[in-house]
């Protein structure tokens, strides 16, 4: 089988050449690029992207980690940057962290060794002082649903402590005192950002946060049902319940209608995210709009931009939530 090399000898033109017209560069005259074109036809050559990324330093794949695979704000994150790459002609190779701080790392190393050009991470157990570190390494570091103050630059996130805010204020808005809330794992950074909005909005209100109305879930169904569960066993008193993320809310949901409670008479509940499942649900669930396909399409193009040196508009660097009002909060009585 022919290799990159021979095709450089008998054309009679170096290496970088070669790559250059394997990555259809313009900067190659005519002549030269025919010359190549004949040699690899001479030689049977057919060009790979392994042949490219030894011949250009460059093998045109981003990696990808994220938390997991399965679940509607991964998946939208997910495609959302695979679309945008795969529209400038790159790759995407994504692996999982499964929020575990030896799974991340592994994942990021694993991706490193793939001689990804850039990696986009979705990452909550690692050390700020470790992606700041590794990012000094060959392969540049990305952010997203992250801020990290030494790496600005290659950060996308949301401003998830006004997230928190939002959500807890419209309650407050509507008349509710009496509100209980389920947050993420506190180990993540925009669980327990979320969490802070919340105590900021209570402040405002000269409303005490009580421990006793505080349940750490786990960002999935089984968080929100377990979480409603524990109010209830231990009988607190509270006329709505604010969820650090959609999936819990419509844990919630389940867990309160097994309870005989009408919604939303019974119950206020807002979530977090506005997954594309929140306008289906019954009642239509309020929410916190977390736009993740935007952010998506923005670390993408922060990439673009910055390792492969592709015109792109502004990047927006922080995200600002926005409150998506439904039917799951009725004002309280």
């Amino acid at each position: 089988m022919a290799t990159i090399y021979q095709v450089s000898e008998l054309a009679g033109v170096s290496l970088s050449t070669v790559s250059r017209v394997l990555n259809e560069n313009d900067y190659v005259s005519k002549k030269t690029k025919q010359k190549v074109l004949d040699a690899m036809k001479q030689l049977g050559y057919q060009p790979n992207s392994i042949a490219r990324s030894l011949a250009s330093n460059c093998s045109n794949s981003v990696g990808v980690l994220v938390s997991e695979l399965d679940g509607p704000f991964f998946g939208e994150m997910m495609s959302a940057i695979e679309a945008q790459l795969r529209a400038a002609g790159k790759h995407v190779i994504i692996t999982p962290g499964h929020s575990e701080e030896d799974k991340e790392k592994n994942g990021l190393e694993f991706l490193i060794s793939r001689n990804c050009d850039a990696i986009i991470a979705h990452v909550e157990a690692v050390t700020d002082d470790y992606l700041v570190e590794l990012n000094k390494g060959k392969t540049p570091i990305f952010l997203i649903s992250r801020y990290v103050e030494q790496m600005k630059e290659n950060c996308i996130s949301l401003d998830n402590v006004m997230g928190g805010y939002l959500a807890t204020k419209h309650l407050l808005d509507l008349g509710h005192r009496d509100i209980t809330y389920i947050a993420g794992p506190l180990f993540k950074p925009d669980a327990a950002d979320r969490l802070t909005g919340h105590k900021k909005a209570l402040n405002e209100y000269n409303i005490h946060f009580d421990e006793q109305s505080l349940y750490v879930g786990d960002f999935k169904e089984t968080g929100g049902y377990n979480g409603l569960k524990h109010f209830f066993e231990n009988k607190k008193q509270f006329t709505a319940i604010v969820c650090a993320n959609d999936e819990m809310a419509s844990g919630v949901m389940k867990c309160a209608r097994e309870h005989n409670f009408e919604l939303p008479k019974d119950l206020a509940i807002i979530g977090f995210d506005n997954v594309h499942f929140t306008s289906y649900l019954y009642p239509t669930l309020t929410t916190i709009d977390n736009p993740v396909e935007q952010m998506g399409k923005m670390a993408a193009n922060l990439v673009l931009r910055d390792i492969y040196k592709q015109n792109r508009a502004d990047i927006e660097h922080i995200f600002s939530p926005n409150l998506m009002m439904r039917d799951s909060t009725p004002r309280s009585n």
